[in-house]
């Protein structure tokens, strides 16, 4: 007897999604100009308070035009590039070594006035790896050999070269990512379990072994013991929050931009929302990564395969993780790293990266399976 496969129609993209990410990049690039203008002007080597706008704003451009290609181009096509894009992704994370450190670390291929930082394109490799493979496994993902360590050396090995590159936070969100699509592809928990205690030990060793982590996470635990080094960062994006109050002191009126924060309109961008649009403003960003994640969770389920539903659980989970490491290392609840606000903090490599990522997320969102 012959079986009907449940048809697959394709709708229109999921619009509260795209308007979603939509606000979150304008209201990026309206806070990067408001928090970056005072260093910009003051520069010596810019003088020019628009600077960050216009690079953040060419690359919001640029991310939206490549995202609406995704969002065309049928996501099952990626399939057949999986193997050389990671080779690619390979390649970038070697060749970042020959490049000179920024403040300590090694993670931009400088190109003249232009950097891209490799690290945001291992992110999503891994997702696409895993969920190619990982579709074709069926129950074999219970097994630990055959279902689990495979992904779980790949995502290391991946891991491993942007921990070299002195970025402990990315390599760590890297393999939280691995472990929430292992669990989702219905990887035992006991095996999962195990596997986050693995994490924590690496990620407490990675702390140990660098002084500078060291230090951050010390001053984590009481960041006026030394208020002018190590709590200096913490201490002022907890004074830019507490002055904004409910309300916010108005939008471009921000103390803590002018030299208090070091590099406002980056990891730290977070804070200068609390100071400028208060609770509120803080309140409407959380909330627009709360839709984000319900949208992206049900274009995960409505998926019309597995290997549109592990994309679409992948690329979800690599976004809101950055975005609650960034949210929660702002406001005290964390020891302060280099994680960047999703769609927000400045960074045209990663504005750009993440909103081709969204292109194929709607772009899975136009597929559903009919049952």
């Amino acid at each position: 007897m012959k079986i009907n496969k449940p048809a697959v129609r394709t709708k229109p993209i999921d619009f509260i999604l795209f308007s979603t990410v939509m606000l979150l990049v304008a209201i990026g690039v309206v806070m990067v100009y408001s928090a970056s203008s005072y260093s910009a002007f003051f520069n010596t080597a810019i003088k020019d308070s628009t600077y960050f706008l216009k690079k953040q704003g060419v690359a919001a451009i640029i991310g939206v035009v490549f995202m609406f290609i995704t969002i065309k181009m049928d996501y099952h096509k990626i399939r057949k590039y999986t193997t050389i894009l990671m080779i690619i992704t390979v390649v970038l994370l070697a060749l970042v070594l020959a490049f000179q450190p920024v403040n300590g670390a090694t993670r931009w291929i400088q190109l003249g006035p232009l950097s891209f930082q490799p690290s945001e394109i291992a992110k999503y490799i891994v997702v696409i790896f895993m969920a190619k493979s990982i579709s074709k496994k069926g129950e074999k993902i219970k097994t630990f050999t055959y279902g689990i360590l495979p992904y779980i050396i790949t995502s290391g090995f991946y891991a491993g070269m942007v921990f070299i590159e002195k970025n402990l936070s990315i390599a760590a969100v890297i393999m939280l990512v691995t472990l929430i699509v292992l669990y989702i592809s219905g990887a035992k928990t006991s095996h999962i379990l195990g596997l986050i205690g693995l994490v924590v030990l690496l990620g407490v060793a990675g702390i140990i072994l660098e002084p500078y982590r060291m230090a951050r996470f010390t001053s984590f635990l009481d960041p006026w013991k030394d208020p002018k080094k190590d709590g200096y960062q913490l201490i002022q994006s907890l004074l830019a929050l507490g002055s904004g109050g409910i309300w916010g002191m108005g939008l471009g009126r921000s103390r803590q931009k002018c030299y208090y924060i070091p590099e406002p309109h980056n990891d730290f961008i977070f804070s200068i929302i609390g100071e400028e649009l208060g609770l509120i403003g803080c309140t409407l960003i959380v909330v627009l990564f709360i839709v984000f994640i319900w949208r992206g969770i049900v274009t995960s389920v409505k998926a019309s395969d597995t290997y549109g539903t592990l994309l679409a659980a992948g690329i979800t989970s690599v976004i809101a993780i950055q975005a609650i490491i960034n949210i929660a290392v702002v406001t005290g609840a964390m020891p302060v790293t280099g994680v960047p606000l999703p769609f927000i903090s400045y960074g045209g490599s990663s504005l750009v990266i993440n909103l081709v990522a969204v292109g194929v997320l709607l772009n899975i969102s136009r597929q559903k399976t009919d049952t």
